[in-house]
């Protein structure tokens, strides 16, 4: 009688624990899915072009226009790997400026505001490559919009990673003073990967291998501010 009833709940404990099994594997594969980044957009836009070539490498001779897009197409495809929609603002080495306007620079930035407002992405990512009169200077710099909490908190998740992975990168992003983070309430963040006037960080900056590395930070920046706004969205 004793062994009947043992074995009875025995068996009863078995089924509670398959059961609780199967409610555990059915939870956590629909959390999976529920913070999959597939529905989000980012707007990538590689900075200057065209006339605007930006900033020159003093060794490489360099364009920062030119950088600046191969490193967005770098970026969109890591992103695109995470499952994460992304569009340039260009695709090719020409400006956005319509080259009848009178001010082609303020051409070319209205050109971009629009290209943005008219995919209403989630988030804008503006790539950019520094330059400073004084040649030390080096380090990437993630910059938000004056006011904006979610553009700093993106900044930061940015930055964090950029400071984990490159060397000489601060902690934390910086207010910038814009117009690509500016002209819109879109979360932004512009990000000037490195000086192109040091000499050590310009080589570092036009090699395949270092491109990988900082478009890598910048995605796994991207994500993480993703899925917490996700996690936040479900809660």
């Amino acid at each position: 009688m004793f062994w009947t009833i043992k074995k009875r709940t025995i068996i009863i404990a078995l089924i509670c624990v398959f059961l609780t099994g199967i409610f555990c594997v059915t939870f956590f594969t629909t959390k999976q899915v529920d913070i999959s980044l597939k529905k989000y957009t980012v707007i990538i836009d590689p900075g200057h072009g065209g006339i605007d070539g930006g900033c020159v490498g003093k060794t490489t001779g360099v364009f920062e226009s030119d950088l600046n897009l191969k490193y967005a197409e770098n970026l969109a495809k890591q992103l695109n790997n995470m499952n994460i929609s992304c569009m340039l603002t260009r695709t090719t080495s020409g400006g956005l400026y319509d080259s009848s306007a009178k001010n082609l620079k303020k051409s070319d930035m209205k050109k971009r505001k629009q290209i943005i407002e008219s995919y209403n992405p989630d988030i804008v990512i503006s790539i950019h490559m520094n330059s400073y009169t004084l040649s030390s200077s080096r380090g990437a710099q993630a910059f938000y919009k004056t006011g904006s909490k979610d553009g700093k908190i993106l900044a930061d998740n940015v930055q964090s990673q950029l400071c984990s992975m490159i060397d000489y990168t601060k902690a934390g992003g910086k207010v910038g003073d814009y117009y690509i983070v500016n002209c819109t309430d879109i979360p932004s963040v512009l990000i000037e990967c490195g000086f192109l006037s040091n000499e050590a960080e310009e080589k570092l900056l036009v090699s395949t291998d270092y491109q990988d590395k900082v478009c890598y930070a910048i995605t796994c920046g991207i994500v993480r501010y993703l899925n917490d706004k996700k996690l936040m969205d479900l809660a």
